[in-house]
């Protein structure tokens, strides 16, 4: 792909803040900077000269007032063309007679302009700034619809008559993005990519050892019930049984006491929905859309429904009533494997509140004791108030759930692990559950809708 010469047209305004004045000394002083224009060799002007450019740009703004009586309204103080190379191809002398070919041409003579080449860069590229304000001072540069697609072109014939490069014109799917980032690599990611280099290069003799080493590659380490590690410039630690099958602390034990084999974490790249939605051509049009899109959206339509049929097929979806009877299936287990696990997340969180309520109450319950054998005295109250609001807090709860005997905190920890298991195992099937219902339904308004543009093509046909 050829990748020069190529143009930019650019409007500069006032920065806030700054005179314009100001603006357009700092704007032309970067264009003339003698780093990049070989000590100031590959500048070039018109009507003006390039050490007083912004004072005599500034001059004519004050003229255009004084003879039209106009002040500026917008914020636009001069123009700038920025035209590239390709490298290797133009030393920095005829580029620069490029660019001025080029400004002249744009202008047509009729604006004051500069033209700086920089070589600082790989490719050598010009800085064209010109007035916005005209020679004659009676009119200002008016940047019509497409004025950039004009200097291009403008910009490609002088190219050519030179004998130089240009781009080539390539439809939008063949065309390469600007900027292509690299992917994201999340702070888990990284640290299964730590672990796996500890376990099949270092090989640590136990499970202290590999914690050992971890701190040598700059995680800390905190050790308890659940073992987790935190890295630079993380917020929160990481525990390892959170980082997928493999990583927890038991299968990093089995796979360093030789017991099983460590299989490397492999990032899965997103799935993609093996069909998408139909366009509702009609909509758009009424939207203001172009026939163009209409023609585009039509054959976007034909290759999404034949995705959709290949879909159906492999599914084994020959009528509209089978297809109904499936999403429906799907549906009713969606929502059922949903609601179960809300009634889980719900049960979670009343045995949290509970076992909260119920340590509070046996902490508190001497205080309490103590506060009724008082009688109930204000001065005792303020001085443990804490405690004691806690207490009534811990005894409302109790009322409410009618509890005339206090579950104990071990039995309430096994439910709690027990629903917690439960959860996550229903996850899984949760998800699919989710994609299954999401990709009949896609599938069902594909077919509703395909039938329905050609039934209404139909009876326009048969109307004529």
């Amino acid at each position: 792909m050829v990748e020069l010469a190529a143009t930019r047209l650019i409007a500069l305004h006032k920065n806030k803040g700054k005179s314009v004045a100001a603006c357009l000394k700092s704007r032309t002083d970067y264009a003339q900077n003698p780093d990049k224009t070989n000590k100031g060799e590959l500048v070039s002007s018109y009507e003006c000269s390039p050490l007083t450019a912004d004072e005599e740009f500034m001059l004519s703004k004050r003229q255009y007032e004084l003879v039209t009586g106009r002040r500026q309204k917008n914020d636009v103080i001069a123009y700038q063309i920025r035209q590239s190379f390709k490298p290797g191809e133009i030393t920095a002398e005829e580029a620069n007679k490029v660019g001025y070919e080029l400004a002249m041409r744009f202008t047509k003579g009729k604006y004051a302009f500069i033209v700086a080449t920089h070589t600082d860069r790989e490719h050598i590229h010009n800085h064209i700034i010109y007035n916005s304000t005209a020679l004659d001072s009676t009119r200002k540069f008016r940047d019509f619809l497409l004025s950039g697609l004009a200097v291009q072109r403008l910009s490609d014939l002088i190219c050519l008559e030179h004998q130089l490069s240009v781009i080539e014109i390539k439809p939008y799917r063949e065309r390469q993005k600007r900027t292509l980032y690299p992917p994201r690599e999340s702070n888990r990611d990284k640290l299964c990519a730590v672990i796996d280099n500890i376990l099949l290069s270092e090989k640590p003799v136990d499970f202290e050892s590999f914690l050992q080493k971890l701190e040598q590659q700059g995680y800390e380490i905190k050790r308890g019930k659940h073992t987790s590690v935190k890295g630079t410039r993380q917020k929160r630690f990481i525990r390892f049984r959170t980082l997928g099958a493999g990583y927890s602390e038991d299968e990093i034990k089995a796979v360093i006491a030789g017991e099983a084999e460590h299989r490397p974490y492999q990032k899965q790249p997103p799935k993609e929905p093996p069909f998408h939605l139909l366009v509702d051509v009609q909509a758009k049009l009424s939207e203001g859309k172009s026939e163009g899109y209409a023609r585009w959206a039509k054959r976007y339509n034909l290759k999404e429904m034949s995705k959709t049929l290949i879909f159906l097929q492999e599914n084994k979806i020959g009528s509209i009533e089978e297809m109904q009877e499936r999403v429906d299936a799907a549906t009713a287990r969606y929502h059922e494997l949903g609601d179960s696990i809300k009634a889980s997340e719900n049960r979670l969180a009343e045995i949290a509140v509970l076992k909260a309520h119920i340590t509070n109450y046996a902490k508190t319950r001497p205080v309490y004791d103590a506060y009724r054998k008082t009688g109930y005295s204000k001065r005792f109250l303020e001085t443990h108030r804490t405690e004691i609001t806690l207490h009534k807090a811990a005894k409302a709860a109790f009322d409410e759930a009618n509890l005339k005997k206090l579950p104990k905190v071990k039995e309430l920890d096994a439910e709690y692990s027990k629903l917690l298991t439960e959860k996550k195992v229903r996850y899984p099937d949760y998800r699919k559950a989710k994609e299954e219902m999401q990709e009949l339904l896609r599938s069902k308004r594909n077919v509703e809708m395909f039938f329905a543009e050609e039934k209404s093509i139909a009876e326009k046909m048969k109307s004529r």
